[in-house]
């Protein structure tokens, strides 16, 4: 995926839906996380770029926001760091004056089959796709709390999504650490949405199905790739970054300021699991 291709494949966005709002992505130079910086900018949200490799792919996205009229810089942080994190999110706090929206998205994969996986392969997508999530949902929600609510910026004092994935309920063979940091992402979004509701903070997460990013290329570059994948997707295409970055700023609006503790899947209907539509 190239820069900048959200800016022509995303939904037209309301330029005031997001206005004066103060956004931060993790993982957002590549993939999901960079449609949803541009996305959230295209809505009027000042948004903080994080990325952990790629100064440069990140400076780009920041100067693609700047174009919607919005500010925007990068920053570089492991999100599996609790220092770093905390660094983070202090310095938005600083330079915005707050922070509104958090989009946990930095995510990876380290696949092995269960009998070759190495503690560290296991330890490194836990503590990134898991741990990252809780540090960066903790740290916005000791701002939120603090700043309250203010209506003339939205209904809610802030919004955690946690970017999930369909395999928070579907099981992957020689992917145990990633299937298992999805679904402790889903509780954790669940428990976190219970304790934070009555503060006025919405959390919820968005589980993409199978999308084209650098992560699962080889899942549909070829044409016979793409054919085997759509057995899996009734709805007979591959998603792209900007159907997951359009339901994030849904989910960021107060379009949907009563949804609180929802997993929305963006999957084509993959959880559907079609294989049983012929009768398994």
């Amino acid at each position: 995926m190239v820069a900048g291709s959200a800016e022509a494949k995303g939904a037209p966005v309301n330029a005031q839906l997001l206005r004066g709002q103060k956004a931060l992505v993790t993982g957002a130079n590549s993939g999901i996380g960079l449609a949803t910086a541009l996305a959230l900018g295209r809505a009027g949200a000042d948004v903080v770029v994080n990325y952990v490799a790629g100064a440069a792919e990140a400076e780009k996205v920041v100067e693609q926001i700047e174009g919607f009229g919005v500010r925007s810089y990068a920053h570089e942080a492991d999100v599996s760091s609790e220092d770093q994190v905390v660094e983070m999110v202090g310095r938005m706090v600083e330079e915005f004056g707050t922070i509104d929206i958090m989009v946990a998205n930095a995510g990876l994969q380290r696949d092995s089959s269960l009998v070759d996986m190495t503690l560290a392969q296991w330890q490194k997508v836990i503590d990134v796709n898991l741990t990252g999530q809780f540090l960066c949902a903790r740290e916005a929600a000791k701002e939120f709390m603090r700043r309250g609510v203010v209506p003339e910026v939205s209904r809610s004092a802030g919004k955690i999504i946690c970017m999930s994935s369909v395999h928070q309920i579907i099981p992957w063979t020689g992917h145990i650490n990633y299937a298992s940091s999805k679904g402790g992402v889903g509780m954790m979004m669940q428990t976190l949405a219970q304790e934070l509701a009555p503060h006025r903070i919405r959390v919820n997460a968005v589980a993409p199905g199978a999308i084209r990013t650098p992560i699962n290329k080889s899942a549909w570059e070829t044409p016979e790739a793409e054919a085997d994948l759509l057995k899996l997707i009734p709805y007979r295409r591959v998603g792209d970054p900007e159907d997951i970055a359009d339901a994030v700023v849904a989910m960021a609006s107060d379009l949907l300021d009563y949804v609180v503790g929802t997993t929305m899947f963006v999957d084509g209907g993959m959880t559907l699991f079609p294989g049983f539509a012929t009768g398994g």
